[in-house]
C-alpha cells in the first residue's frame, strides 16, 4: 500500500501529504489554499522579507531620536519663556489661575489675582503655564 512517507507538514490549515518511495521525488506539497509549503533545502521567510528585525530596530532608534530632539526644543522654548517673563505680564499658572505679574523673584513670582480687592498670590516660577498677553508698552 504505502511504502514510506517522506514529509508531514504540521500547519494550521489542511496540509496534503506526499507518499512515495524512501529518496524519490515527488512533486511540492500544496496546502488546502494553494501556497506551496517549504520542503527541504528552502528557507522560509516572513512576509516582511528576511530583515524584518534590522527593520524593526532602525524604526525604535528612529523614533527615540526624534522624541528626545523634540522634548529637548519644548523644553528649550519653555525655558526662555519663563527667562523673559516681567512685570505686568498676565500669565496662566499650571494649577488655572489667572494673574498679572507683580513682582519676580528668583525662583517665585507674586501674581496680582484680583483687581478689586489687590488679591496676590504667590507662585512657583516653574508653575506659570503661559503668557497670555504683554501688557509691557
Amino acid at each position: 500500500m504505502f511504502s514510506h512517507i517522506t514529509s508531514i507538514e504540521i500547519l494550521p490549515q489542511v496540509v496534503f501529504m506526499q507518499f512515495g518511495e524512501e529518496g524519490a521525488q515527488g512533486t511540492p506539497v500544496t496546502t488546502a489554499d494553494g501556497t506551496p509549503t517549504v520542503g527541504e533545502g528552502q528557507t522560509s521567510t516572513g512576509p516582511f522579507g528576511d530583515n524584518f528585525f534590522p527593520m524593526l530596530m532602525l524604526l525604535l532608534v528612529g523614533m527615540i531620536v526624534f522624541s528626545f530632539f523634540g522634548g529637548r526644543k519644548q523644553k528649550k522654548r519653555r525655558a526662555t519663556m519663563l527667562d523673559s517673563l516681567s512685570k505686568r505680564d498676565q500669565v496662566l499658572t499650571r494649577g488655572g489661575v489667572f494673574g498679572t505679574i507683580v513682582e519676580i523673584k528668583p525662583d517665585r513670582v507674586v501674581l496680582k489675582v484680583d483687581e478689586s480687592s489687590n488679591t496676590r498670590i504667590t507662585v512657583l516660577r516653574d508653575s506659570i503655564e503661559q503668557v497670555t498677553a504683554d501688557t509691557n508698552g
